[in-house]
């Protein structure tokens, strides 16, 4: 019997259950800006305004790969690894001269591949092979980003933009990418 107690469970866990619900979460979020995007963009026209939502779209960045961290037992440097490789990116991404579509876009993205990872992690270390976790998250949440860009292409008053599945797959990248680093870290260095 699997870890849930449920003998035909399609989660290995509770705990891959609850990933896979948090980024059912992220892309319904994903998917209800397509509808409230403009409006939500008329509303918060002040640059302070979509600068304090950046700020906090990076805190949930930030408190995604740290909770992820602190759940794989990530400890001292490990966790100050992670604290590093989010500063990196949050420096980069602010100095990128990047608009507020394009950091939104980051952020999204960003939470979707980790969680995409991490349930697809969960899933293989409890049995249930999984090829090639990471880049099937980063394939996985470059769909949604090409599936979310198609959407707009029908809609009224939104654009297909290519640059921003770009955009997209550049978050899944570098969330994966993370994360791959950080558990190859621990793993050499016996960490933990």
């Amino acid at each position: 019997m699997l870890p849930t107690d449920e003998p035909h469970s399609r989660f290995t866990s509770r705990r891959e259950r609850w990933l896979w619900l948090s980024a059912s979460l992220v892309v319904a979020a994903i998917a209800l800006t397509l509808v409230i995007g403009p409006v939500l963009a008329e509303l918060v026209r002040y640059r302070e305004v979509l600068d304090a939502g950046f700020v906090v779209g990076l805190l949930l960045v930030g408190a995604t790969v740290v909770a992820l961290a602190l759940h794989a037992r990530a400890r001292g440097i490990e966790l100050g690894i992670v604290l590093a490789g989010v500063a990196i990116c949050t420096l980069v991404v602010t100095r990128a001269g990047l608009s507020a579509a394009e950091r939104t876009h980051l952020i999204e993205y960003a939470i979707l591949a980790a969680l995409i990872h991490a349930a697809l992690e969960e899933r293989g270390a409890n049995g249930r092979p999984v090829p090639h976790p990471a880049i099937t998250a980063i394939v996985a949440t470059t769909l949604v980003g090409v599936l979310d860009e198609l959407v707009q292409a029908i809609l009224p008053g939104r654009v297909f933009d290519p640059i921003d599945i770009a955009f997209n797959t550049a978050a899944a990248v570098t969330a994966v990418s993370l994360g791959v680093a950080l558990r190859w870290l621990v793993a050499r260095t016996g960490w933990n």
